[in-house]
């Protein structure tokens, strides 16, 4: 991937605009304040991506995309060890397979050190910054950011106005002894360069802006807008991790999630759009993102929604893309070949797309229409099956199942009923122990549609065989 070209060159000790109108400001001269919106996300990739840091992302693009702006990517890549190009190369891959598409080639940090440390010289030179080689430990000396004493105050887009005592900000490594830029220098003069308005970012960084504003006063530059999102949390209100399940985006992808769905769902996670929506649309959400909505308390990680959400895209996935991907995986598990009647399985997957929340649950939900040994929910048996008088109901069942001219579901229901005889009010005590006999649970798909998909030969097999376990003279399994 191409690196970028430097937006400010230095000529001497100021800092130049190559080609946009300029205004000065003391010895630096810098660009004047676009009024088109630029943002960034700025990550530093060291293996997944976590979806705090795609959430950010997301919030970063529909800004940009909402006001007509610019979404630009900056890839902090200056820890060589763990910024690898095959973290870098997932970071790219998870952001394209989101959708997340940017406007300008990505900035690599790592190609701008030397920038970095010629403002650091700068400041230097005027004063601002200084160097020491307090407990540099013999590798030499860093340079400070010397912090004036002045309160600092700013006004966030999502927290308000927020405001810290000059006397409680100490000066501030910029440079290592060992001669690497800071994250502050770095990410400030990079912010600089790329021309950013808006730094919409975690908040963990609340502390950080406080740096961040000295720096960019000291160098001259128009401050940018600054919006901090909030945490996400677990159900205990503990930054959400790995021990709560899954955490990095390439693990909701490869467990079966829509882009989409987990789009939408991540867009949701500290933002609202002041009414009671929630699938929305990409389209939706661009036009309806407003900062003013994000809330500054933390954000609650909830699975359960997700896998609500991700159940609602399934549902709207064209049924020509849902049967390509259903029976590529069915194909994978084994469970359909060359040889399975083709409108069979599409009975099959018509009954069951509904009840299709995640890619991974349609095995569970189709195995037993493409397999005689299917697993069987050991208390759905126990509860329904191994009662008195239900091996005797499913042998009558089977009997009028056998005679019946015509394999309908009015006709299944008709003949279920008659089997019941003068218990037809309590139609559960056979229509449960049918339906664990024949697909091993405790629930699914409507009974008699299930049955009239699988067909007259498999239901009688598996009627006879749930009689068996429910008299005791066959053991689940056998």
């Amino acid at each position: 991937m191409p690196s970028r070209r430097p937006f400010f060159v230095f000529v001497g000790i100021a800092l130049v605009c190559e080609e946009q109108p300029a205004c000065t400001i003391g010895v630096l001269t810098v660009e004047q304040p676009s009024s088109s919106v630029r943002v960034r996300f700025a990550p530093s990739p060291t293996g997944q991506v976590h979806i705090g840091n795609i959430r950010t992302a997301i919030f970063n693009w529909l800004f940009a995309r909402g006001h007509g702006g610019k979404f630009l990517v900056r890839v902090e890549d200056t820890d060589r060890e763990r910024s690898t190009p095959e973290a870098i190369r997932v970071l790219f891959e998870v952001m394209e397979w989101l959708g997340l598409d940017f406007d300008e080639d990505p900035v690599y940090q790592s190609a701008c050190v030397s920038r970095h440390k010629q403002v650091a010289e700068d400041l230097i030179a005027r004063g601002l910054a200084y160097k020491s080689d307090k407990g540099a430990s013999g590798m030499g000396e860093a340079i400070l950011f010397r912090m004036p004493k002045e309160d600092v105050r700013f006004t966030d887009l999502i927290k308000g106005e927020i405001a810290k005592p000059g006397d409680s900000l100490q000066d501030f490594v910029i440079v290592r002894s060992d001669g690497t830029p800071v994250f502050h220098l770095a990410n400030v003069v990079d912010d600089i360069d790329m021309g950013i308005t808006h730094v919409i970012r975690g908040d963990d960084h609340v502390e950080n802006t406080f740096r961040h504003i000295r720096l960019y006063q000291a160098l001259g530059a128009p401050l940018p807008q600054f919006g901090h999102l909030p945490m996400i949390v677990n159900h205990q209100g503990k930054p959400y991790s790995k021990r709560d399940g899954a955490a990095f985006v390439g693990e909701f992808r490869d467990t079966g999630y829509l882009p989409d769905a987990l789009f939408n769902f991540l867009s949701l996670l500290g933002w609202n759009p002041g009414d009671d929506r929630e699938y929305m649309p990409r389209e939706e959400l661009v036009a309806a993102f407003d900062l003013a909505r994000v809330q500054s308390s933390p954000a609650q990680m909830d699975l359960k929604k997700l896998s609500w959400m991700n159940g609602c895209y399934m549902a709207d996935l064209p049924i020509a893309l849902f049967r390509e991907e259903a029976i590529r995986r069915l194909q994978a598990e084994g469970l359909v070949d060359a040889a399975t009647d083709a409108a069979y399985v599409e009975a099959v997957l018509e009954l069951i797309r509904s009840r299709v929340k995640v890619w991974p649950e349609l095995i569970e939900l189709a195995v037993y229409f493409f397999r005689e040994d299917y697993p069987f929910d050991a208390k759905a048996v126990r509860k329904r099956l191994l009662k008195p008088g239900v091996s005797e109901l499913l042998d009558r069942l089977r009997e009028g199942y056998a005679g019946l001219s015509e394999w309908s579901e009015s006709a299944l229901d008709e003949a279920l009923r008659s089997a019941l005889g003068a218990d037809q009010e309590n139609a559960g005590t056979l229509i449960h122990p049918v339906r664990v006999a024949v697909s091993g649970q405790a629930g699914g798909p409507g009974l008699f549609e299930m049955l009239q998909v699988l067909g007259r030969d498999r239901v009688l097999t598996r009627l006879e065989r749930g009689s068996r376990i429910a008299a005791g003279t066959l053991t689940v399994g056998e």
